[in-house]
């Protein structure tokens, strides 16, 4: 099973890199969003066109204030 073994050891490293280990379940959907991002830019041909899909979908969505992401 390399494939769920990559993603899980990538995963792992990417937590403790970037984040310390330090995961909130509040934020968790947008952690994997962008570790589904860094993920699937690996292998990506066309990394442009990735970075532009992301500009999409960034424009497309609502804005949310500060109080509303801290939950404050």
């Amino acid at each position: 099973m390399p494939g769920p073994h990559l993603v899980s050891s990538l995963l792992k490293r990417w937590t403790a890199g970037t984040l310390h280990y330090r995961i909130s379940r509040q934020h968790l959907p947008y952690y994997l969003d962008a570790f589904t991002f860094r993920f699937n830019r690996r292998t990506s041909r066309a990394r442009g066109m990735l970075f532009y899909r992301l500009l999409q979908q960034a424009v497309d969505t609502d804005p949310h204030p500060l109080k509303e992401l801290i939950g404050g």
